[in-house]
């Protein structure tokens, strides 16, 4: 089997909902990092074999197969493809999955991976709502289905109400979930004071830097807010932010490597997906996890730094409590919370940021997981080279 390498990976800067890329359009975010991608590689880009791209809530602006059109939006060669993938959360996870197992398959030679994602303009789960308004369709995905509901009720499928499950089932109260988030925030401050996202990220317009981290945050500040479901202990606080970005990944295989002079950054070493619950819906992380170990023949020990997407604060803090990982290798960055998530971006964001820091502390091993819409987790396993 081919092995399939990370030769570069960038990002934007994760802008605030209503912020500096809030008026960008979606297919200029991505165009932004392919073209950065393409310049910092050197590649010839008509040598590219398919463009995969996540995104979610596929309407207006981020419709018509987002990833061909953030392509030609760069002004890259009309001759090559695109794809658009909706894995909720994990679509872009899931497209350099897709990505690697091109190359891995040894029908494809170099690929691009990455997702695009404007929650300012398109707001969360706005195609299954507002956009099925004029049908008559606004009850949601599953109702209607006599399967569904024989097999799962009328359980609320909403991450909220997964999130709260999930506190439930594993202890975790609010103070706990309060002091995770606030730790997300100072790494993350951290992070940026030090220029540690410095070199992965391609300035945007006004976008210069991460704009969620929250300097003024305080323990008083969270334990003031409301539940976002009343008699809850979910609040705004230990939830994942509103965002928009853009991320993109250059994937090559041997042959590439050698026939266009690049130099791999990573090798992808595991790439697996799970599923359990979808009412719970973000607890997949955790199985997924024991999976992809089993697979590899690791153990959480041998992982030198871990991406857990921080949908809520409870997923990941579930996840530790399985797993016995060491938490000072878990989002040494900050996660989700302070940083944001911009949704169909957020897993190639995750890895653009996990191969920065392997190099940056000389670790050998990351993996990165995340929580997915309908009970899934992603789990990519890489190694630094």
């Amino acid at each position: 089997m081919t092995e399939a390498y990370i030769v570069e990976a960038v990002r934007t800067p994760v802008g605030r909902r209503g912020g500096g890329l809030g008026h960008v359009h979606p297919a200029d975010l991505g165009a932004h990092v392919l073209k950065a991608l393409v310049e910092r590689t050197g590649i010839d880009p008509a040598a590219v074999e398919d463009v995969v791209f996540g995104c979610l809530d596929t309407v207006g602006p981020q419709a018509g197969d987002i990833a061909r059109t953030c392509w030609l939006a760069a002004g890259l060669p009309e001759e090559v493809p695109g794809v658009t993938i909706d894995r909720q959360c994990g679509s872009s996870q899931q497209a350099l999955h897709f990505a690697a197992q091109g190359i891995m398959s040894g029908t494809q030679d170099l690929v691009v991976a990455g997702g695009t994602q404007n929650m300012t303009q398109i707001p969360i789960a706005f195609a299954s709502r507002q956009a099925a308004e004029p049908l008559g369709l606004t009850d949601g995905p599953y109702a209607g289905s006599e399967g569904w509901r024989a097999r799962y009720g009328d359980a609320p499928v909403n991450q909220f109400h997964g999130a709260q499950l999930i506190a439930e089932k594993w202890g975790i109260g609010r103070r706990d979930m309060e002091e995770f988030a606030l730790r997300s925030h100072h790494r993350a401050i951290r992070a940026v004071d030090e220029g540690r996202f410095t070199r992965e990220t391609v300035p945007l317009g006004d976008a210069t830097t991460d704009e969620g981290p929250r300097r003024d945050t305080t323990p008083e500040k969270m334990a003031a807010l409301k539940p976002v479901v009343p008699g809850g202990t979910i609040t705004a606080a230990c939830s994942s932010q509103v965002s928009d970005g853009a991320a993109a990944l250059l994937i090559a295989s041997e042959r590439a490597v050698a026939d266009h002079g690049l130099t791999p950054r990573a090798r992808v070493h595991h790439l697996s997906v799970r599923a359990e619950d979808p009412i719970r819906m973000l607890s997949a992380p955790i199985p997924a996890t024991a999976h992809a170990l089993k697979k590899t023949g690791m153990t959480i020990d041998d992982i030198d730094l871990f991406e857990i997407n921080e949908a809520f604060a409870p997923v990941v803090l579930a996840w530790l409590k399985e797993t016995g990982a060491d938490p000072e290798r878990v989002n040494v960055n900050g996660g989700a919370i302070a940083l944001g998530h911009p949704l169909g971006a957020t897993g190639a964001r995750l890895m653009t940021t996990l191969l920065h820091e392997l190099e940056r502390t000389g670790g050998r091993y990351g993996l990165q997981t995340m929580c997915e819409g309908g009970g899934q987790a992603n789990v990519t396993i890489v190694e630094r080279l």
